[in-house]
Order: structure tokens, then sequence, then C-alpha cells
């Protein structure tokens, strides 16, 4: 990539004068055609939001979550810490919008997927202005004169103000004299001016030196702001710690435009990314990885997020300009932590919390299944007798039990009639009457124990830089029996051997346990709270109610009988040498092996009903992945009399990749498979199968 600021320069001067106001036009004439379609679209959407007594900015962040739009303002103007309560079920946007901001004298304007709030107080709106007050106006800016939408304007010493619109304009009522202006907007250098006599008072409102000195990692290396043009956003480790992140996917939800993240709410968390939506059908979407400059083949999960420095996510088609093909999804760059003071630093830090469901919604208990049932009864038989599946118990005055019980020629105790009537089965006549129940949303949904402890030492001594850390998590889920556990270390080293030479490492480990075997808690939906949990001998029943059609299974038998060793071992390293050469080019070096090693074993009980036929099942998997890959890159980097800069990267790339694979099955276990997958060879039909994969990409 080579720049030339020179003729760059010349270029810009004349855009400046008049492509922002062509584009303007542009954009500004084809939005109010296509404005009202798609805003219409996405105000008619219905959601569902709860909130109570929760502050006016994490009510809008929810409802941002749901509905996928995003709200711009400025905190003081909406009173960020104000209580509110909102219930939605099913409800249009647009009606939550309205009862939410109007009781607040808030308004707004969508534009696209931005809502824009601001003060009730425009020309239009105001009804009772003060005698002593006056309506200004104007438009606010930036140095290149395109407007600046949701500024905050605020009359100073006052409460009141307004934020700019989409065109960067704003009216306000303002006391006759002594009014002051007050301009400020996130990213920008605030000012104050002084109304005075004028009407009209237009603001231009300056980017602040520090976002555009900011350096930002856009492939092989890094560039200022000031010099950027494609769409990058970057995330900040230090501004999100107290989020306390379990995964890289928790630090990136919600802090990157354009990056959807979705969610997991396993004990493992994570999620799927996506930069700019889904781009194909049937190609993978998900945005390439890169950590420290290199290509990451691993997990997601294997990376610490407490050893994360800044993630920079690359948007548009400068990425696949530096990565390639790869980067047809978008690009999401990493960087790890490095030693910064003399003195080593120690970081220890421990988090410990509670996982709960997030909407509680239980199914039938005791008393609402039986009116399930009786409902469920007089929808299926239409010439029903009145009460004929009601509680005898409950019955009117006008129909007596002997008629009710002739109804269908039945005799005997009314209860076990009616019972019988509802379909139930013995095990759940029996519970019935000896008024035992089982609270089957109870059994399964926990409330889930996380544990997350980091310990890391740093420090930068002479020409030697070092980081090292070591993370233990362990989390539960909402799930009974879901469970994932970790081991993650970094170490980051790098030192200068001379004037001319440097070299270093970083190398990253980790031990991932995935064996849990989660409750099926769909079954929970079909089991009958008068079903049972355990036969006679103390075991958990094929099905609870012993359901005769096969529908309902014990939402724990699968978790119970089966045993399951499934762990990863990841090792990840970078080493590296650069290499000053003369006439400002460097030569760097990288050599990243990485080894995966992967273990499934996996016993399934003949004690299982269903297993039971194939006298238990077992299997052992192993598997072995080293894949290295090697990056020479040049670069050089001219100033020619502070008028011409030249930036060059060339990259030369080699990559390999092996695998090796190992399975074994086996049922029929003689004379019983009490010892599971550590004696597979004792099953009567084995099946063994290998598989080894090799690959090169040489770029």
């Amino acid at each position: 990539m080579v720049k030339r600021r020179h003729s760059c320069r010349i270029l810009l001067k004349i855009m400046r004068i008049a492509l922002p106001q062509f584009i303007l036009a542009t954009v500004f004439a084809t939005l109010s055609l296509a404005k009202d379609g798609r805003a219409q679209e996405v105000l008619n959407q219905k959601i569902t939001v709860h909130v109570s007594n929760l502050n006016m900015e994490k009510a809008l962040e929810k409802i941002e979550q749901t509905a996928g739009i995003r709200f711009m303002y400025s905190p003081q103007l909406i009173q960020a810490n104000r209580l509110i309560s909102l219930n939605a079920n099913e409800e249009v946007l647009l009606t939550v919008l309205e009862r939410l901001l109007r009781p607040n004298n808030l308004t707004y304007e969508l534009i696209d997927h931005q809502v824009i709030l601001r003060r009730v107080n425009t020309t239009e709106e105001l009804v009772d202005v003060a005698p002593k007050d006056r309506i200004i106006s104007g438009t606010v800016v930036d140095e290149k004169g395109q407007a600046i939408p949701g500024v905050n304007v605020q009359i100073k010493d006052r409460n009141r103000g307004t934020t700019t619109d989409s065109k960067g304009q704003y009216k306000l009522s303002v006391p006759e004299s002594g009014a002051v202006l007050v301009f400020s907007s996130i990213g920008y250098q605030g000012g104050e001016v002084e109304v005075g006599s004028r009407s009209v008072v237009d603001f231009t409102i300056k980017e602040t030196t520090q976002a555009l000195t900011e350096v930002v990692v856009i492939g092989y290396g890094t560039q200022q702001k000031r010099d950027l043009t494609g769409a990058v956003s970057q995330i900040k480790a230090a501004q999100i710690e107290n989020e306390n992140p379990n995964t890289v996917q928790d630090m990136l939800r919600g802090n990157a435009a354009g990056l959807n993240v979705g969610y997991d709410a396993s004990a493992k968390g994570g999620g799927d990314l996506q930069v700019r939506g889904r781009t194909s059908l049937n190609a993978s979407s998900s945005p390439l990885l890169v950590v420290d400059g290199v290509i990451y083949y691993g997990a997601l999960s294997d990376i610490n997020p407490n050893d994360i420095e800044t993630l920079d996510v690359l948007k548009d088609a400068s990425s696949a300009a530096v990565f390639g093909a790869k980067a047809a999804s978008g690009v999401i760059l990493i960087t790890t932590k490095r030693g910064k003071s003399e003195k080593p630093t120690i970081s220890v830090d421990g988090n410990v919390g509670i996982s709960t469901v997030a909407r509680n919604q239980p199914v039938y208990g005791p008393e609402g299944y039986v009116r399930w049932r009786e409902d469920v009864l007089r929808s299926q038989n239409v010439n029903a007798k009145p009460y004929q599946f009601s509680n005898p118990d409950n019955l009117p005055s006008d129909v007596p039990l002997q008629q009710w019980l002739g109804y269908d020629g039945s005799t005997g105790n009314p209860t076990d009639v009616w019972l019988n009537r509802l379909k139930f089965q013995p095990i759940e006549i029996e519970n019935y009457k000896a008024g035992r129940s089982v609270n089957w949303y109870d059994k399964v949904f926990q409330a889930a124990r996380r544990q997350d402890y980091n310990v890391s030492i740093s420090g930068k001594k002479n020409d030697i830089s070092y980081y090292y850390s070591l993370g233990y998590l362990n989390n539960e889920g909402i799930i009974t029996g879901d469970k994932f556990s970790t081991i993650r270390s970094r170490f980051n080293l790098e030192g200068k051997i001379a004037s001319f030479l440097s070299a270093g490492i970083n190398a990253q480990f980790s031990d991932r346990d995935e064996s849990q075997v989660a409750a099926d808690w769909t079954q929970i939906t079909k089991a009958s709270p008068y079903g049972s949990e355990y036969d006679a001998q103390g075991n958990y029943r094929w099905s609870p109610q012993d359901d005769p059609g096969g529908g309902s299974r014990h939402p724990f038998l699968s978790m119970k009988y089966t045993d399951r060793l499934r762990k990863y071992n990841t090792l990840i390293s970078t080493l590296f040498a650069k290499v000053t050469l003369p006439l400002g080019i460097t030569y760097q070096v990288n050599f990243t092996p990485r080894f995966e090693w992967y273990r499934n074993f996996n016993h399934e009980s003949s004690k299982h009903p269903e297993w039971a036929n194939v006298g238990g099942r077992a299997s052992r998997e192993q598997n072995m992945v080293y894949n290295w890959q090697v990056d020479n890159l040049f670069k050089w980097n001219k100033t020619v009399a502070d008028i011409h800069n030249f930036d060059v990267t060339m990259l030369i790339n080699a990559e390999k990749f092996q695998s090796w694979n190992n399975s074994i099955r086996n049922n029929g276990f003689e004379p019983s498979d009490n010892l599971g997958y550590h004696r597979v060879e004792a099953g009567i039909n084995p099946i063994v199968s290998s598989n080894d994969e090799y690959s090169t990409a040489d770029a």
C-alpha cells in the first residue's frame, strides 16, 4: 500500500468545497424517499421487554438489544440515572417508544436503525414558551462542513437543551438575554457560544486530537486514525474490564458497530460473529481472526479476555485487500498485552457469580396441569356432557353425582372415574390421590455458579519485555448437568538482541473440558407433574407417567447413564525476529506452529432402557492436529521533505495443515459394560476407523 499525501491533499481541497454538498444533497434526497418505508418497517416490529426500577440508560440498552436499533443521545439530556419501569409483551416498537419517551418529555427521529433522542421543545412542539424566551436555531457541522447529528446543545447553567437532527440542525427556546449555548458530543471537542441578539447560531465542532492520533491495528501493521479511510471499530479492554467478560464474544457484544454477536446460554458461552450480517447462504460468514499479527485457527474459547489489550474490527473491503479472500466476511484483530513498566506488575483478580434464567416461564404445576387436561378433553369431545371432565368434588348443585357418573356408565370411586376420563395413567392417579407431585422446572433449571480466577505478571527491563498469565474458568449452565471449565495460559516475550535485531515469542496454552452431559430440558413440557422420578428399584423411570404413546422421556435419563470425557489441549505459539535494514526497510519473519490434541471417550450404559437391547455402547476417538504458517514481511516507510509519505507492506506466506484421527466403537459388551470406554474391546461389534488429512496453502 502506497500513500502520496501531496497529490491527495490537492484533490481533497477541491472535494472539500463541492463534494460534501453534493453527497449530502444526494443522500438526503434518497433518504427522504426511502426513510418512511424503512422507518415504518422498524417501528412496526413487535418486541417484548420488561424493565423494573432500572435507570433510563440501561432501559434503552435493553430495547436496543431486543429491537436491533441504536439510540443516540446525551446522558444529561435524558437524565440517564432516572429510574423507570416498563412492561411490553409482543408490543409494536412505535407504541413502546411513545410510552417510554413522552412521559419523560422526550421525542425522537428514526434514521435507518438509529434513533436520535431530543427534548420536546422544537417550534412545532413548544406550547408554553415563557414570555421572556425566544426561539433560536442553527446548524452544527464538522471541520469539513458536514452536518453532525446527535450533538448535545445545552443552555449553560440551565436544565434545558436539545440535540441536532439528521441534518445537524436544532431549535431551542432561550432566555431573551445572557444565554450561552454549550455544544458537546462524544469524540469531539465541545465549545461555548454567546447567543446575544442572534436568532441563528451555527457551530463548527472539531474532532478531538486524541481520537485522531489513536493507533489502530489494520492488518500487518498499525495506522493513526487521521490517516485511516476504512471502516474500523476499536475496543480497548481497559474500558470494559468492569464487565468481567468470560469470552472474547462478551467483549465484542454491543461494543462494536456493525458487528453482530450471537448469544449462547450454555456454560461455555460465546456465540457466532458476523460483520455486517450474513454474507453467504452456504459458505461460512464468520470473520477472520488475527492474533498479534498472525492468522488464528484456534477456538475463541482458548483466548483469555484478560490477556487482551485491544480488539480492532475491520468491516469493509480494505480488510480483503490486506488478507485476501479469507477476509471476505471481515477481520477481527486481537492484540494481547505486553510488559510496559520497569517494575514488575502483578495482577490478581477473581470473580464469583450466579447465573439464573432471565425470563422465568415455568411449565404447568399440579393444578394448572389438571385444568389443561380438562380443556384438552373438552376440545377433543365436542359432544361431551356438561361438566363431564370436571372434578366431581366441585360439581354444581344441579348436576347430581349419579348423573355425572352415568355420563359414560362409569362406576366406582368418582375421583378414579374423573382421572380416567382425563386419561391419567395409573402412576399419575396414585400420585394424585397421595398428594405427590414433581416440579420438573425446578429440577431441570438451576442457579448456576460461575468462577473465574486470573493472575499475571508483566514488566519491561532494559531491552526485554515480558508478560505471563494463568487463568482458570469454571462455569455451570442454567440447565442441570451443563458445565464448562478451562485453564488458559499466555507467555509473551520480546527482547532486543542488537541495534538492528529483535526477537521474541508469543505462546498460548489451554486445557478445555467439555465433558458435560446436560439434562434434556425439552422433556419437561411433556412430563406430568403427577409422574414419578424413580421406579420401585430406585432407578430413573423411562417415562415419568408411563406414557403409552412414548412421547415423554425422563429429562435426566440420558445424563444419568452417559459417561463422557471430552477434552481439548492446544498449544499455539509464534516465534518472530525483526531486522532493520538500510533505506528504512524492515524485515520480519514469523513462524507459527499450532498443536491440538482431542480426546472424546463416551459410554452409553446398558442400564438405560433404550440402550439395553444393544448391550450398551462405547467409543474412543483421538485426534491430533499440527499446522504451521510462515510469514515473511517486508515493510518500507519513508517520508520525503515532509510532503510525500510512502508506506509499503509486502508479504510472502506459506501454510501447512496435518491431522491424524483414530476411532473405535463397540457394543454388545460381555459379560457387562461396567468398565465402559475403559474396555472397548469387550464388545462383539467393533468398528475401527482412521482418517489422516494433509493440505497446504501457499500465497
